[in-house]
Formats: C-alpha cells, sequence, structure tokens
C-alpha cells in the first residue's frame, strides 16, 4: 500500500499496523505546523511556541550536519530513521533520489507534509530489519543521523553495532560512505554538568551505562574500533560544535579549533544542568594538550566502503 502527500510517496508495505513509539500529543502539533507552515516560516513558529520538541524538529540549524557533504544529483542516498524530517530536505535538495525508512507513520507523515514539494522523496515506513531483508538497491550515501547509537534495538545479535554496520554496507555502491552522527560518550558537557542526552540522568555515559540497555554512545577510539570490526571501511572523524544536534561549525584533524575558539557554555535545551566548571577555559586547556577530538560532544563519521 501506498501513499501520496505532495510529491511524497510513503509506502506502508512493512508497516506493522501501529506506531511502536511515540513522543505523545506533541506530535500531533508536529504535523498541525508542517501541514501549515512553510519552510521559511519556521523560524516564526519556533519564536512563537517557546517548545523543545518544536525547535529540536523544525530548526534549519539541524541541517548544518550534512549540508557541506559533497552529495550530488548523481547519488543515491538512503536516509536511516528519518523521523520527522530534520534534515530530510537537506538531502533531497542535493541529491538525485532519496529513500527514507522510518518505523513511524506519525513521524513520516510529518516529514512528508514538511518536504512535499520534493519529487525525489521516497519514505519506507516499517522496521528497519524488515525493509533491509528486502532492499535492492545500492546506495552512494547511507546516513544515520541519531540513529546508530539505537542499533541494539533493531538488531538483536550479540555485537548489534558491528552488525548494524555490516549490513547497512551491503547495500553501498563500491566507494560508498556511511555518514554517522552521535554524541561523544565522554564529551566534555557530559563532564561540566549537563545529562547524558538519552537518559537524562548525570554521569550516565562517563560511567559506562550502568543502567542503561537499549541505547549506548560511544568515545573516539571505541567507535573506530566498531567500524574497523564491521569489514572493509576507511574512516574520517569530524567534530560538530557545540554537537550535531545544533552545529554551528564542522571541524575536523585537517582543522582543528584554536584556542579561544570555543566560547559556547553548552545548556541542556530540555532540561535543567548544573555548572561545574567553566568550560570555555577547559576547552583551551584541552586544545593545548591536543585532546580536543577526544572530549568533543558529538562525532561526525564518514566511513567510506573500500570492498566491492
Amino acid at each position: 500500500m501506498q501513499e501520496k502527500i505532495g510529491n511524497v510517496t510513503l509506502d506502508y508495505t512493512y508497516y506493522p499496523g501501529e506506531d511502536l513509539y511515540s513522543d505523545g500529543p506533541v506530535e500531533e502539533e508536529l504535523l498541525e505546523i508542517a501541514k501549515h507552515y512553510r519552510e521559511e516560516e519556521l523560524n516564526d513558529v519556533i519564536a512563537q511556541r517557546k517548545s523543545w520538541p518544536v525547535l529540536y524538529h523544525f530548526s534549519h540549524v539541524r541541517k548544518n550536519i550534512l549540508e557541506w557533504l559533497p552529495i550530488t544529483k548523481e547519488d543515491k542516498v538512503l536516509e536511516i530513521g528519518s523521523g520527522c524530517g530534520a534534515v530530510t530536505g537537506a538531502l533531497a535538495e542535493k541529491a538525485g533520489s532519496l529513500t527514507c525508512i522510518e518505523l513511524s507513520k506519525m513521524r513520516s507523515t510529518i516529514n512528508a507534509y514538511r518536504n512535499r514539494n520534493y519529487d525525489n522523496i521516497k519514505i519506507m515506513v516499517g522496521n528497519f530489519q524488515d525493509i533491509e531483508k528486502k532492499l535492492e538497491e545500492k546506495f552512494d550515501y547511507i546516513t544515520l543521523i541519531g540513529v546508530f547509537e539505537y542499533s541494539e534495538g533493531y538488531i538483536g545479535t550479540k555485537e548489534p553495532y558491528v552488525e548494524m554496520l555490516r549490513r547497512i554496507s551491503r547495500h553501498l555502491k563500491p566507494g560508498g560512505k556511511i555518514i554517522i552522527a552521535i554524541e561523544n560518550r565522554l564529551g566534555l558537557k557530559y563532564w561540566a554538568g549537563c545529562t547524558e542526552d538519552h537518559t537524562g540522568t548525570y554521569f550516565e555515559g562517563l560511567e559506562g551505562y550502568p543502567k542503561t540497555e537499549g541505547v549506548k554512545t560511544f568515545s573516539k577510539k571505541e567507535l573506530s574500533d566498531i567500524i574497523s570490526q564491521a569489514g572493509e571501511l576507511s574512516t574520517t572523524f569530524y567534530y560538530p560544535y557545540p554537537d550535531y544536534k545544533f552545529p554551528m561549525t564542522i571541524y575536523s584533524d585537517a582543522y582543528l579549533p584554536k584556542k579561544g575558539e570555543l566560547s559556547h557554555a553548552f545548556a541542556n535545551y530540555d532540561r535543567e544542568r548544573v555548572y561545574l566548571f567553566d568550560e570555555p577555559r577547559v576547552y583551551d586547556s584541552l586544545i593545548e594538550s591536543s585532546l580536543f577530538p577526544e572530549f568533543s560532544n558529538s562525532f561526525l563519521v564518514v566511513a567510506q566502503w573500500e570492498g566491492r
């Protein structure tokens, strides 16, 4: 079964018949916004509503994480976990074709209304594992923006994060790239007094997630090791600042921040935090000691498949 919203096609072949997760009534508000406001009006809506979910899902800053990637109209892109379309429009603008996979019908509907003017988007609604088995296309780019940390929930194997990348790699063209955006569990904001992004508790990631199942983020070394175990993937790390959700600058190993550049005291937008030290001063100390990559709040990883 398929549905068209504007120019966007929604495919319900693998939809289980009900949404298995939801943020509740706020999603109705997000749908109302997507239906009745144009993209250029969303900043005004954000200012008026003063709501974290509205900011999070509709801020144009979200797109900064991948707008700079050299995706062209010759490229096919797969977006896994497309949600309400925070970055879908940016991908559709650049790519020749964009296939999205999203478990929630409501979120897929919000995405479709938001991006209904694009004629190159297909949203496949359903569980990743069910869809992936039947996916025959090969892609130039596959994106996991805020998704990879949930692999344990997608993949029920002993090494879910390694297996997730192995399965995804099957759908890459030679030279294709997997794009991962994820928090660093050792990010400086967590030492400074921000709660862990997924659990809302202090120091949970720093302590190795002793109370958490189903979601994990990783240090730079841990993430590098997982990607290495997954197969023939060469890895390049980038460092979004202040994080990948609202990135204002994206650093690389070729251009790391200089002393005095990181002046933003990071805030938890949706919850309270404590302030244990002066973050810009500590960043300066880390920069002088060549440790910024280890304590970057988030990573953007480009993993290129070297297989055939």
